[in-house]
């Protein structure tokens, strides 16, 4: 395992400059927005507009911290997300608009190139203690809350806000110690 802190995220400006996102990780390390297989990012949003149009590549989209967005999506009816709202997939490569509900809004985007990664998103509640296993060719775990530990047999780590976790051997099975929530990443890499 792998911990990766929100103060070394590679900060860099959105394809269609926008604005600017925190690159919490990417595959292969080092590639950049036209060559990755997977990527996942953080953002501050600030105004409502386009989404950068990503070719061949599938998005899930949550919402980390303000009122929300109305998210459009090509001939999709508007969906409204929250924090509360479960995170939401839709093709990179279609036109796709948001407003804000009310001020400027945090979120987390994972992306991965169709044909080669699938991906999955789930967010758990941590109340004292939970006990993850994965499944897929690589996991990642992000933490929105203020402080959770990671437990693996030897390995005890805190995250602070905004840290991650790659995990190599994704069948590890991890203790997530603390009070908040914890989002698991799966990536699995398509024959």
């Amino acid at each position: 395992m792998r911990i990766l802190r929100a103060e070394n995220y590679r900060r860099m400006p959105w394809k269609n400059g926008g604005g600017e996102t925190a690159e919490i990780a990417v595959s292969p390390e080092g590639a950049g927005l036209e060559d990755f297989e997977w990527r996942i990012s953080m953002a501050r949003v600030d105004a409502g507009g386009p989404f950068s149009v990503f070719p061949d590549v599938d998005r899930t989209l949550s919402v980390l911290e303000g009122e929300g967005i109305m998210l459009s999506i090509a001939d999709r009816r508007p969906e409204r997300l929250t924090g509360a709202s479960a995170p939401y997939s839709f093709p990179g490569d279609v036109a796709a608009n948001a407003d804000l509900v009310a001020g400027p809004i945090t979120d987390l985007n994972v992306m991965a190139r169709r044909g080669r990664y699938r991906h999955r998103v789930i967010v758990h509640q941590v109340e004292e203690a939970k006990d993850l296993s994965f499944n897929g060719t690589q996991a990642l775990l992000f933490c929105p809350s203020l402080d959770l530990r990671v437990r693996a047999n030897a390995f005890d780590e805190r995250l602070a806000r905004f840290d991650a976790v790659i995990l190599k051997d994704p069948q590890t099975a991890l203790r997530i110690v603390g009070r908040g929530q914890i989002f698991v990443i799966e990536l699995d890499r398509l024959p």
